[in-house]
């Protein structure tokens, strides 16, 4: 006998993400009861489940089934927007893989409608839950640096090593800003707050790419991509507090990410805000090199599904969940921001903002008595 009501939780999207998706909301969270895996393609949708035992369905099969309360949007981001609204209009709560859609009008529209509905609808990236941005974030919080003054994101890949024809990495919405600058962008979001005006250039330098990687079954060949390849901004945010951004697609792999947060007393060096754990370094005044803050929470390792989960206990508890649509429609303004400065010349002042919620309560580390991380996320 338990008190625990679990939700009946089920995933449209049968991609790379799904498998650590799956994996973790299956065998991590105990308020998750995932019962299929599901799409337009009912093969792929059988395929997938049967490797992790639970149903195969057609989306519209998921969508008429009165016991499964949250549908875990998994598409690419040119899909987003209709999936959702379908879920939506089917009386689902919804969690959607980033970018919630391109388009900022559409992205204000599905938030509008799902509050009218009563419905949640969450959004990744999810990393920010995780416990090296948590650390940083309660270095900051607790005056470690001293006043924040500025911060730094950079992000560089080789695309060319990358790209697959067809992929949607290179459609609109999968370019090096809207696909990969999104996780540095939200990381900072949850630790500075909102953005009140951006400024920067936004551009497709190469739109014809040769397949590099000779692993690749397309090796050779030729594509097209529709989206940005370099984005470069400055911002100011709420705060007082100036950034900026560097994000190119035509550089060097492996990625090497920086996001650097700057302070009158100090220094914070956070690692790859695409992953939820990584070394906090902190390097104080008259110190020569950093030194590493040990993680004060939990989910130091792929912990993807975690924003799925936070909002299914925020669902369960009637509080504010923490990867908002607020906060997400705010990132979606700041990216297409950037975009029609580039176009414009001229400096953007961003009129969405989001509620700073609390950070995760510390503690609850990784593997200590079983699952009881995630009693962090009640």
């Amino acid at each position: 006998m338990t008190n625990l009501q679990k939700m009946k939780t089920a995933v449209i999207g049968y991609g790379q993400i799904s498998g650590i998706y799956l994996e973790n909301m299956i065998n991590q969270f105990e308020i998750l009861d995932v019962v299929s895996c599901g799409g337009t393609n009912i093969h792929k949708a059988e395929e997938k489940a049967s490797s992790y035992g639970i149903k195969g369905m057609h989306m519209d099969e998921i969508l008429q089934d009165p016991e499964i309360e949250m549908v875990v949007n998994l598409t690419p981001a040119t899909a987003h927007y209709g999936i959702i609204k379908q879920a939506l209009e089917a009386g689902k709560h919804v969690y959607t893989e980033k970018i919630v859609t391109p388009s900022l009008a559409e992205a204000l529209e599905l938030k509008t409608f799902a509050e009218r509905q009563n419905l949640r609808l969450g959004c990744a990236p999810d990393t920010f839950l995780g416990a090296a941005i948590q650390t940083a974030r309660h270095v900051i919080d607790h005056g470690g640096i001293g006043k924040v003054m500025t911060c730094h994101a950079a992000v560089n890949r080789d695309m060319g090593f990358l790209y697959e024809p067809g992929a949607f990495t290179t459609k609109p919405g999968g370019g090096i800003g809207f696909d990969v600058g999104i996780y540095y962008i939200t990381a900072l979001l949850s630790i500075l707050g909102p953005v009140e005006k951006v400024s920067g250039f936004a551009d497709n330098t190469q739109s014809t790419y040769v397949v590099e990687n000779p692993s690749s079954p397309h090796f050779g060949e030729t594509l097209e991509t529709q989206n940005e390849n370099i984005m470069i901004a400055s911002m100011r945010y709420k705060n007082g507090v100036y950034g900026t951004v560097n994000f190119n697609a035509n550089t060097i792999w492996p990625q090497v990410p920086v996001l650097t947060i700057y302070g009158t007393e100090g220094i914070l060096y956070l690692p790859d805000p695409d992953r939820f754990g990584g070394k906090v370094l902190l390097q104080k005044k008259g110190m020569s090199e950093p030194i590493e803050i040990p993680h004060m929470y939990g989910y130091g390792e792929n912990s993807r599904g975690l924003g799925v989960a936070e909002m299914a206990w925020a669902i369960r508890q009637g509080r504010p969940h923490r990867a908002s649509m607020d906060m997400a429609c705010h990132a979606v303004e700041i990216l297409n921001g950037i975009v029609q400065s580039s176009e414009t010349g001229v400096t953007q002042t961003m009129e969405t903002e989001f509620e700073r919620l609390p950070g995760l309560p510390e503690g609850y580390l990784d593997h200590y008595l079983g699952r009881s991380q995630e009693a962090a996320l009640i």
